[in-house]
């Protein structure tokens, strides 16, 4: 049996157990999964005391760049992100970090035939979150990703960054308002029930695409007005949760489970 788990503070409400316990299901796999609360002053000893007995385990909010000092291994991408949403153990003892966050993003949007190679991307927010997922973004070889931001040195410290993966740009929300092709929030906003303070005029109506990182039961306030304004599409970032997860299992075990029913039985409990 191996075990692993998710750390994070609060936790309890995290869906990352029954993921992974449908995945285990899915591939005949025997696996312990478990919510771990790490107090927020004891990170690393929580983590230390786990990995005596555990193989894996994913990190979320508040501990992913604590968890980006700890790896004494990173991929590519979580070196980009500066941040750490998965651990594994190596054969060696050491533990490798890596960021899925940005795949889970990238294969759910592919999964819904949305096209990155060549457009226009817009995203909302600066912060983690955004930064977690632009190599991979920037790896479908978009022809512009501009990072939009309510702190505009912010967004423009990223995007400098991230200059040598492609075509980067930065905005304040006041200076953008000619139509693109996808919109992604990345912004915590819809958790909260608000609205960046968007141009209409961004959406193309029967043509932009645009996504939300956040999800709930109810569709969220920025994809409602996304509708309004005559989006193509909208999506919610339950997939990307999955996807990221996916991710993290095929990094674990080297077998990769199909998210696709576990994503439609996520939906359906919401």
């Amino acid at each position: 049996m191996n075990y692993y788990g998710v750390f994070g503070n609060p936790i309890a409400h995290s869906k990352s157990p029954l993921i992974h316990r449908l995945f285990a299901e899915q591939t005949g796999l025997q696996i312990s999964y478990e919510p771990l609360l790490a107090p927020l002053d004891g990170f690393t000893a929580a983590v230390a005391e786990f990995f005596t007995q555990g193989s894996g385990a994913n990190v979320t909010v508040p501990f992913k760049e604590q968890a980006f000092v700890l790896a004494e291994q990173l991929s590519e991408r979580a070196q980009r992100a500066k941040a750490v949403n998965t651990l594994k153990k190596l054969a060696d003892g050491r533990l490798l970090g890596d960021n899925t966050d940005g795949a889970g993003l990238v294969n759910d949007l592919l999964n819904n035939h949305v096209v990155l190679a060549g457009q226009k991307i817009l995203i909302l927010g600066a912060g983690g979150a955004v930064r977690g997922v632009l190599e991979p973004l920037l790896a479908q070889g978009p022809a512009e990703v501009c990072i939009v931001n309510r702190t505009v040195e912010k967004a423009e410290q990223l995007a400098s960054e991230f200059a040598d993966l492609g075509h980067m740009t930065a905005a304040g929300y006041d200076w953008i308002d000619t139509p693109v092709d996808i919109i992604i929030n990345g912004t915590s906003a819809s958790l909260s029930g608000d609205l960046p303070p968007l141009a209409d005029s961004l959406i193309k109506a029967g043509d932009t695409v645009c996504y939300d990182m956040m999800y709930g039961k109810n569709t969220t306030v920025f994809n409602q007005w996304a509708q309004q304004q005559g989006a193509a599409r909208t999506l919610d970032g339950l997939g990307m949760l999955v996807e990221q997860a996916a991710e993290a299992f095929y990094l674990w075990t080297g077998v990769r489970p199909n998210p696709t029913p576990v994503l439609q039985q996520l939906r359906a409990q919401l």
